[in-house]
């Protein structure tokens, strides 16, 4: 298949997530969007190398393109905006089948459609190694704009979700597949190779001025609660760690530490928020009733600079260091 041929496939697939505010999509020199007037762009960018973030073996081609967007699209998420449009830069590595290629964006377009953001354009070229560049723009109101920045002492901590399934999907998947005849591997697989961006949950505390700052988890708590409280100017305790169903029991059954696992694991996707303590219940009840799940309490931010546990332990910042390679 030619370049031409290929990039003709990818516009036909992506035709389907191409909204009217898209006036020039695949296929000239560069996309043309029209921007409301009334919101603030909202830019991320993000890269996923095969043989670093994931393996081919692990996983199929419209999961790798789920996931690679996935990821963008929980970073929108947490700055409380919604996305507008994507733009897809496409290393391939020699003896790619075409078919993957085109599997791979149906999963993003797939994912696109339903979180109402655009695949706008991108780029191929060939590289020693697969790998795929994401940009997504998104929009926020600025009143709803939240940032790292925000959190204050005394302020309680949650995330939307319970935590460490991903790292259990991980293990199954590459470390221990036997384990995939047990109960809980379908979801673990689930929350490793398609997760869920958390957008409408991250539009709805945008809304919410008791909600002061947010950010997602992608490379773990322990790493990413760190960050969070840095760019704050303030330190957290964390005191409760909820471990995800699935991650207890692979973790059980690899000799493994479910707790650590949730805070150390990463790809969770699940967001941060700092919320004023006063209103906490208040919001947490409205979580519940609007989305069905609860907003799970893991601590409050402090004066005193550093994360630790309750019993006064440092948390060591054990999630991915991309630069490292290592956790």
């Amino acid at each position: 298949m030619t370049e031409d041929e290929l990039i003709g496939e990818i516009r036909a697939i992506a035709a389907v997530a191409a909204p009217q505010k898209l006036l020039v999509g695949i296929g000239d020199d560069a996309a043309v969007w029209q921007p409301s007037r009334s919101h603030r762009s909202v830019i991320t960018t993000d890269a996923l190398v095969e043989g670093v973030h994931f393996t081919s073996a692990a996983m199929p081609a419209a999961d790798v393109g789920h996931r690679a967007l996935a990821s963008n699209l929980s970073d929108i998420a947490a700055m409380g905006a919604r996305p507008v449009l994507a733009t897809i830069a496409l290393s391939i590595a020699p003896g790619t089948d075409p078919a993957w290629i085109l599997d791979c964006y149906r999963g993003m377009t797939a994912l696109a459609v339903a979180s109402r953001c655009a695949i706008a354009g991108g780029d191929i070229v060939r590289a020693p190694a697969t790998s795929l560049a994401i940009t997504v723009i998104g929009e926020v109101r600025p009143s709803n704009c939240k940032l790292r920045s925000g959190m204050l002492p005394g302020d309680t901590i949650a995330v939307t979700g319970p935590l460490g399934a991903s790292r259990a999907g991980l293990a199954v998947a590459v470390e221990r597949p036997e384990l995939a005849s047990l109960p809980e591997a379908a979801d673990a697989l689930r929350a490793f190779r398609t997760p869920q961006p958390r957008l409408a949950e991250g539009a709805w505390f945008g809304a919410s001025r008791n909600v002061r700052a947010m950010m997602d988890s992608s490379d773990g708590p322990s790493t990413d609660l760190a960050r969070l409280a840095n760019a704050s100017g303030v330190g957290a305790v964390i005191d409760a760690v909820p471990v995800a169903p699935a991650a207890r029991a692979i973790a059980a059954a690899c000799g493994a530490d479910a707790e650590r696992w949730a805070l150390d694991g990463g790809e969770d996707f699940e967001l941060i928020v700092a919320v004023a303590t006063r209103a906490f219940t208040h919001l947490a009840t409205r979580f519940r009733a609007h989305f069905g799940r609860e907003l799970l309490r893991i601590g409050y931010a402090t004066e005193e600079a550093g994360v630790r546990f309750a019993s006064g332990e440092p948390v060591a910042r054990a999630g991915y260091d991309h630069l490292a390679g290592t956790r």
